[in-house]
């Protein structure tokens, strides 16, 4: 059992960054995940499992089959049954952490047929995917970059609709998939495609700490963990239990919390002055500057959470491929005009 502790988060030296954006994740689901990027052993893994300690709850059906909680037009016979009973069929539950193995089949993702009852029985059973299970979870996929594409594109579409579609001939099966999406990578095995970068909403550099004090404290640390994490724990265990307790309320606090009109104007700004392309940089901005003052309790997002959260937002937007085109593009606009008003 002492296996399974995870290293605390506030554990982790330095770093605040990354501590900031995978907490703002779990505040604002809708700022759309989070990438890690940086070398080997920086603690990219550590702090997501770190998450554990700090997960909220959420509402989850109390039946086995997936039943949305916010749905009542679809239910399977178990949730009709306790409505029909006067009974909640909703459970308050830890959000948990589903991590995709690198060598996952589509099917695995995505879903499938039961060989077994396919063999067996002869009949199609249409079964979940590891999206399904990640249904008002966590979903962590370590060296995304290295995943198979049509694997990456099924998360990203399920992230983004919030279900999934299982399909074997004439057979479709729903499931619901909202999910969070935590991606890491190191930049020294290949980059992201660039649509798949665009479809996660904060990104984070986790480099090495710089100075020797830094590193010699990590050492520290992790040998303490190693000889006892019981007691290396207890010794986070006040600050995480605060934190935990300040994700809750800003999770309840945060659809009360709006934009002050200067916030909005300070961000645009930004977003034009960066020339910044894809229409997903504004929601992630807004939206993390919003998580970020339901985390500080308050109710108006203001510039100072704008310019807070801009680096993690827009970071890595920038696309020298289409800055180049839309040169070209331009000047051939310019060409057609002038023949045009001849």
């Amino acid at each position: 059992m002492n296996e399974l502790l995870p290293y605390p988060l506030l554990g982790i030296v330095g770093q605040s960054e990354l501590k900031t954006a995978l907490t703002l994740a779990l505040v604002n689901p809708a700022v759309g995940g989070v990438l890690l990027s940086g070398p080997y052993g920086v603690g990219k893994t550590t702090a997501v499992r770190g998450l554990l300690d700090i997960m909220p709850l959420v509402k989850r059906s109390r039946c086995e089959n997936n039943c949305p909680p916010d749905d009542d037009s679809d239910l399977c016979p178990t949730c009709l049954d306790y409505l029909e009973r006067g009974e909640s069929r909703l459970k308050d539950d830890l959000m948990r952490l589903i991590e995709l193995p690198l060598n996952a089949r589509l099917e695995d993702v995505v879903g499938g047929m039961n060989e077994r009852v396919a063999i067996e029985q002869q009949r199609v059973v249409l079964e979940e995917g590891i999206l399904a299970r990640a249904n008002n979870n966590l979903l962590y996929v370590d060296e995304i970059n290295l995943l198979d594409h049509a694997v990456i594109d099924a998360i990203l579409d399920a992230a983004a609709q919030g279900q999934t579609f299982v399909r074997r001939g004439a057979m479709v099966k729903l499931y619901q998939s909202r999910l969070v999406l935590i991606g890491s990578m190191n930049p020294e095995e290949g980059r992201l495609r660039p649509q798949i970068l665009d479809r996660l909403g904060l990104r984070v550099w986790v480099g090495p700490q710089p100075t020797a004090r830094e590193r010699l404290e990590i050492y520290r640390r992790a040998i303490a963990f190693r000889q006892d994490r019981t007691a290396f724990r207890l010794a986070y265990a006040q600050a995480t239990t605060q934190l935990r307790l300040d994700v809750l309320k800003a999770r309840d606090l945060l659809p009360n919390v709006h934009l002050t009109k200067a916030a909005e104007r300070y961000a645009m700004q930004i977003i034009t002055q960066l020339a910044i392309p894809s229409h997903r940089a504004e929601i992630v901005l807004l939206e993390a500057a919003r998580a970020r003052a339901a985390a500080d309790d308050r109710l108006r997002a203001t510039p100072n959470d704008i310019k807070a959260v801009a680096p993690m937002a827009l970071r890595w937007r920038q696309s020298p491929h289409l800055s180049d085109f839309l040169k070209q593009h331009e000047t051939e606009e310019g060409l057609i005009a002038q023949v045009l008003q001849a």
